[in-house]
């Protein structure tokens, strides 16, 4: 468990400390930026509503800070920086874990073909090609399954239907492919919808909330996160809401985001200590030696045609790993033992994918982690 040192800020009220292996008296703490004046300006655009933000060193907080509002406008008043958020396709790391555990326990070969696991997709045609399609090209998107999370095949205003995973992947099963599966790479949360399908296939508990909790939210103490289970499922306790403009330019409340879109691809909410928790642990000993080399070597190399863009690394040394939807954007940044960690929510009054929202939060990260350029 972790030591939560919660540096506060007036009204916002006081957190439950946790305990914490504590780091070396010898360990020397880099030199950082507030995260409180970093988050001020970030929400002082037009683009943002409201930002929470931590900073962890060893797995310790020694900052925080809290911006702009919990509601468009000014409303609500501030988020209480401890305060959960979704944390968007970060949910996905958590699905890896559970995959790999399944294959340590040889329930499942990262060899496997699709229409072996779920012979259903195969029999009923809804995945083209799924007796080639096997579990390490739906981990590293390399399988040409299209992406069903478009606005043109889901309404993102509808916060009341209740949509199985199949009916989803479904969506896809009359798209145009952009390759053949393993011979390139395209961004698709159906990937990982029929992974977590598999999961509930394969797993002791045939579901994926119960194998995160115990074989990660238990494992590492995580109390204060989860997958929501019930419809319409939603983000427990005062939070920031996120809102997005509909085709006339009006701004909507999307808060009640459709718990339907996101399941194992990007349906959990957490805090900062939580995730920090996650992250760290992720890269240090939540999986083993051979289950990271494993994962990874079948990981597309970066840079190629059709191959992933690395996202530049944050003062040359903190990759960001990302997750989004309508109303939020969630991030965490960390050096590569995870050591030092900068974790920030933000709630939006505009499109998550508008190419403005990226360099303003970049630019808090930089005031955070390097603030002398």
């Amino acid at each position: 468990m972790r030591t939560s040192t919660r540096i506060g800020l007036a009204g916002l009220g006081c957190a439950m400390l946790t305990l914490s292996v504590m780091p070396p008296a010898t360990a020397s703490r880099p030199h950082l930026g507030n995260v409180q004046r970093a988050l001020t300006e970030l929400a002082g655009n037009a683009e943002v509503v409201g930002a929470i933000g931590a900073v962890y060193v060893h797995g310790r907080q020694v900052d925080l800070g809290s911006a702009g509002t919990r509601l468009l406008n000014g409303g609500g008043g501030r988020i209480p920086p401890g305060a959960r958020f979704r944390i968007g396709s970060q949910t996905k790391s958590m699905t890896q874990v559970v995959i790999m555990k399944l294959v340590t326990e040889r329930k499942l070969s990262l060899d496997d073909r699709l229409s072996d696991l779920l012979p259903e997709v195969a029999q009923q045609g809804l995945v083209r090609f799924a007796d080639q399609i096997t579990v390490e090209q739906l981990i590293h998107h390399t399988s040409g399954i299209p992406n069903w999370y478009t606005p043109e095949l889901v309404d993102y205003f509808d916060f009341d239907t209740y949509h199985a995973p199949i009916e989803l992947i479904a969506k896809t099963k009359d798209l145009e492919r952009p390759f053949p599966p393993g011979e390139g790479y395209s961004y698709s949360n159906t990937n990982y919808f029929l992974l977590g399908l598999i999961i509930e296939r394969l797993s002791e508990h045939h579901s994926v909330a119960a194998e995160f909790q115990e074989r990660i939210f238990d494992r590492l103490h995580l109390r204060d996160t989860y997958l929501p289970v019930t419809f319409p499922g939603g983000i427990r306790g005062p939070h920031g809401h996120g809102y997005f403009p509909d085709e006339n330019g009006t701004l909507r409340d999307v808060d009640r985001l459709n718990m339907s879109y996101g399941y194992a691809a990007g349906g959990v909410i957490s805090t900062t200590d939580d995730l920090s928790a996650f992250h760290e642990a992720l890269a240090t000993d939540l999986l083993t030696k051979e289950e990271q080399d494993a994962l990874n070597a079948g990981r597309p190399a970066p840079g190629q045609p059709s191959e992933p863009r690395p996202d530049p690394r944050v003062c040359g040394e903190y990759a960001p790993v990302k997750g989004g939807s309508p109303g939020f954007s969630a991030l965490t940044y960390q050096n590569r033992d995870g050591s030092l960690q900068f974790i920030v929510s933000v709630t939006l009054g505009t499109r998550n994918t508008d190419p403005a929202v990226e360099p303003l939060v970049k630019k808090a990260a930089e005031a955070v982690l390097c603030p002398e350029g």
